[in-house]
């Protein structure tokens, strides 16, 4: 493999339904900053049926060209054409950097692809930077040492230790990240994409399943990626008819309710609510810590919150080492509290 004809991070822009997801313009958002140190361009690969109408709102976010394969046969994500489809463009464009959004299709196509192209991926990132590899030379042997490569970091060993890994002998870098985690750009506005159209052929095999119907589930609760004021509960709020106290918060605040892998697992909450490193990872403006330890993996997925507000018992809490306030005391006697005192303020305004 010729490491030196792999040129340009590549992003796959994940299109629902003729819509673009939010992880492809956060993706692009990243992008962009890894190709300003290899001085190289970064290429959105939009892949569905009739979808041509959605690749300037790619460019709006980053991108500066656009491979459309769009084809009949993509009309649905199915495991089989699209990673033909991707694992062509790889195979004929050459990627330096490959990224993909660790969704649902992102988690099924990204490892796919990455061993039908001969490379390695990681997934789950939650930091991605050029660097060297390894980080510092062996003495004896800094010729050894290779720069301007992908740096993947992520969560290992169910969180209790960071792992940064490279893959300095195969093209493409690909690595997945999962939604939330990068932040896209403010959009350019007007922006219109230099398209490359490239069809690689669809001829369906015994690979290529058959969509009977498509069912989708109604969900009355809000996304909480999307929350500005998230008040999460964990183990320590005591009993599921205990969120009651959490949702009151909540609606003074026109917050959302989140809660912690604890709750999930003791079936108080449904998953959607989850944050953490199995959960959603979230960025509100007021994240409140309501009965929460803390762990390494809730802390993952809400660290980059603008203010942390935790309420424990626990004065030795892991919880109050990233929170900007905290509470020691009652959930029970503070959170009914906070609520009268709010509603008390809003009424007088």
């Amino acid at each position: 493999m010729n490491l030196e004809e792999y040129k340009g991070v590549f992003v796959y822009a994940q299109q629902v339904d003729n819509e673009i997801s939010g992880i492809a313009y956060e993706l692009l958002g990243k992008a962009k900053e890894l190709a300003a140190p290899l001085n190289t361009e970064v290429t959105a690969v939009l892949i569905g049926s009739d979808v041509k109408n959605l690749a300037d709102s790619l460019a709006e976010y980053g991108a500066d060209k656009v491979i459309l394969v769009d084809d009949p046969e993509l009309k649905e994500y199915r495991t089989e054409p699209y990673a033909h489809a991707l694992a062509s463009v790889i195979n004929k464009y050459k990627p330096e950097i490959m990224l993909v959004g660790a969704t649902a299709i992102g988690r099924d196509l990204g490892p796919t692809v990455s061993a039908r192209v001969a490379t390695g991926l990681t997934a789950d990132c939650t930091v991605l930077e050029i660097g060297d590899f390894p980080l510092v030379a062996v003495p004896g042997k800094e010729s050894e040492q290779k720069h301007n490569q992908l740096l993947m970091t992520r969560p290992a060993f169910g969180g209790n230790t960071i792992a940064t890994i490279a893959c300095p002998n195969n093209r493409p870098q690909m690595a997945t990240v999962r939604p939330g985690v990068m932040q896209k750009i403010d959009p350019i506005k007007g922006a219109k994409a230099v398209i490359e159209e490239f069809n690689p052929g669809f001829t369906p095999n015994n690979k290529y399943v058959t969509i009977k119907e498509v069912v989708k589930a109604v969900s009355n609760t809000v996304d909480i990626m999307d929350a500005k004021v998230l008040v999460s509960g964990g183990r320590g709020v005591g009993t599921p008819e205990n969120f009651k106290i959490l949702e009151d918060l909540a609606e003074v605040l026109g917050g959302t309710v989140s809660c912690s892998r604890a709750v999930v697992d003791a079936g108080w909450k449904p998953k959607d609510l989850q944050v953490g490193q199995t959960g959603k990872t979230v960025r509100p403006n007021i994240y409140f810590a309501i009965g929460i330890s803390g762990a390494i993996q809730h802390v993952a997925g809400m660290e980059e919150s603008d203010i942390i507000v935790a309420i424990n018992k626990d004065e030795d809490a892991p919880i109050f080492d990233v929170a900007d306030y905290g509470i020691v005391g009652d959930l029970n006697k503070i959170v009914p509290a906070l609520t009268a005192q709010l509603k008390a303020e809003i009424a007088a305004k």
